[in-house]
């Protein structure tokens, strides 16, 4: 198994075989902890605007979530926050979802032949699910900070997936723990505390805690339908 790790959108772009789109904070955190509180249905699009045209062509009972810049875009029903996902009222519904890196990397991450996307949250069951079906190449993306500056919990998440599918298990605790202080700092920023509050830095490094993978096919309308595949076997 080759494994090779990219970042932000040109990594998508460039990405081929089995590719893990990771984004820790928080694009898939929030679309783990969505499925969770029972959305029944997951798709992401790139832009706001793709969310807006979606929702009217869909014409079904739609809940848009997601971020442009950190901040929850006017006329969205939720920002991209696990927090948000937790309380919100999910059951049953459509969600689509649209970030700044992490939904756009799963959009351009169009040569590779199956597209998974993970936080520290599904970590094990990312890796779990790869070792299974034994693809020759990996590639794992980690998307960075709004898609263009390297992110320490993004390169961590890719690190620690290599490490398991090359049969390494380490404590990665301190180096999570760690991250409060670095690129999750802003969590703890009272001006962020609208759209960006302290527990999504809880809930986002909460490694291992749903044991299922997001798979995202890419459909002929432009956005990806995202599945929650189990991997409780």
């Amino acid at each position: 198994m080759e494994i090779t790790i990219k970042e932000f959108i040109k990594g998508a772009q460039e990405a081929q075989g089995v590719t893990v789109i990771i984004d820790v904070f928080r694009a898939f955190s929030t679309a783990c902890y969505a499925f969770d509180n029972g959305i029944s249905r997951l798709l992401d699009v790139a832009t706001p605007e793709e969310a807006f045209a979606l929702r009217d062509k869909l014409k079904a009972e739609v809940i848009i979530a997601g971020e442009q810049d950190e901040k929850k875009p006017a006329g969205f029903d939720y920002g991209n926050s696990p927090t948000e996902m937790l309380t919100g009222s999910l059951a049953g519904r459509t969600m689509i979802h649209c970030t700044t890196a992490g939904t756009r990397g799963i959009i351009n991450a169009a040569g590779a032949t199956e597209i998974l996307g993970a936080g520290l949250v599904n970590a094990g069951a990312v890796a779990s699910y790869i070792s299974m079906i034994r693809p020759e190449k990996v590639t794992l993306v980690a998307m960075g900070y709004r898609a263009v500056e390297t992110s320490e919990e993004d390169i961590l998440c890719a690190n620690y997936i290599k490490d398991l599918l090359e049969g390494r298990e380490r404590d990665i605790s301190k180096e999570t723990e760690a991250l409060r202080q670095g690129s999750g700092s802003r969590f703890f920023n009272p001006a962020n505390l609208d759209f960006s509050p302290p527990t999504d830095f809880f809930l986002c490094t909460d490694l291992n805690r749903f044991n299922f993978v997001l798979r995202a096919v890419i459909t002929a309308g432009g956005y990806a339908e995202v599945l929650r595949i189990n991997m409780d076997h």
